[in-house]
């Protein structure tokens, strides 16, 4: 896979001198991400061959938006480019993102997966599925209601439910149900666990591979990251699941998403317009779909094989951003009914 567009070790700093120096040439874009290197670098890529304009990439897991909003009105950052809305939610609370004004964007993002005041946009999406035991759960019609049902007794398997994927799908319970019925649903899942919360998604798939539960949530795009990767262990995994796509009662698939902020000074502001255009054209939504094994925000674009092996996604109509506003109240609910501990 085609690597980053800039050598990643030079890092903030570098960056940061440029900016100060007025060293960036007018056909460049400067990226700020926490998407792992290699998830999208092709798109960059062909993005500088499509339009001559030089992106300039840097990664970091952690505190990107933090380091926007400290770098101020000298920040060379013009675009930030990130995973879970929990993230870009942090960049509008911290003001360091603008709206995004553009008809591309617009027509090729449906408005509930677009931020309502226009200050980010989803590029691609997730769904929360249930993974299930292919040879003990013949449940195919789930709902994440369910998983609260007491038949899933000592059968329910978890990553920490303070870990942003299960923070994002309790509040999408809370603006689904209200506060009641949400905490309910989160005591009956915590008394249905086969064990304390632990590890992450693939874990998940591995003690259903185990026999150590019968059920539990996972993200769709790491089935395909486990099935079609190197790890002989994960393509084991992979092949004791069923991945369900479930849905609420009532409505449809809850679905993340990752996401684009235009920075507040961006140095390139029409340059960074046009590279999160770009990433919602055609083609580099086959990038999202066929590389990452995401779901693609724009209509028309192909699922991967395996992803749509699944069923037809039919995201809940609830806005992203009335989810990304409910998750600190899901967070102290988490802690209120002890589901870590």
């Amino acid at each position: 896979m085609m690597r980053l567009s800039t050598t990643l070790a030079r890092g903030f700093a570098g960056l940061a001198c440029l900016a100060a120096s007025g060293a960036f040439a007018e056909g460049v874009v400067n990226v700020y991400t926490n998407r792992e290197p290699g998830q999208y670098s092709a798109t960059l890529d062909e993005f500088t061959k499509a339009t001559g304009i030089k992106v300039n990439a840097i990664f970091s897991e952690q505190g990107l938006a933090e380091r926007i909003a400290a770098e101020g009105d000298k920040s060379p950052a013009d675009v930030l480019i990130t995973v879970d809305i929990g993230r870009l939610q942090q960049a509008v609370d911290l003001g360091v993102a603008q709206p995004i004004r553009s008809e591309i964007v617009a027509a090729a993002v449906p408005a509930n997966l677009r931020d309502d005041q226009g200050l980010w946009t989803a590029l691609s999406m997730r769904a929360r599925t249930i993974y299930t035991a292919v040879d003990r759960v013949k449940d195919t019609a789930l709902t994440y209601e369910s998983l609260a049902d007491p038949k899933w007794k000592g059968k329910v398997c978890t990553r920490s439910f303070q870990h942003p994927y299960n923070i994002g799908l309790t509040a999408a319970m809370l603006v689904k149900h209200g506060e009641a019925q949400t905490k309910s649903w989160l005591e009956g899942v915590k008394a249905n666990l086969a064990k304390k919360p632990s590890g992450g998604d693939r874990d998940v798939a591995k003690d259903i591979a185990a026999g150590i539960c019968d059920v539990g949530l996972g993200n769709s795009y790491y089935v395909g990251l486990m099935a079609n990767g190197k790890n002989p262990d994960q393509q084991a995994w992979a092949k004791a699941i069923r991945p369900v796509l479930p849905t609420f009662e009532g409505g449809g698939t809850h679905i993340n998403v990752s996401g684009a902020v235009v920075a507040k000074h961006a140095p390139h502001r029409d340059n960074a317009i046009k590279l999160i255009e770009y990433m919602v054209s055609p083609g580099a939504q086959h990038v999202f779909a066929d590389v990452n094994y995401e779901y693609p925000v724009r209509a028309g674009v192909p699922v991967n094989g395996l992803i749509s092996s699944f069923g037809e996604l039919k995201p809940d109509l609830m806005s992203v951003s009335d989810v990304a506003r409910a998750r600190k109240r899901a967070s102290e609910l988490v802690d209120e009914v002890g589901f870590d501990r």
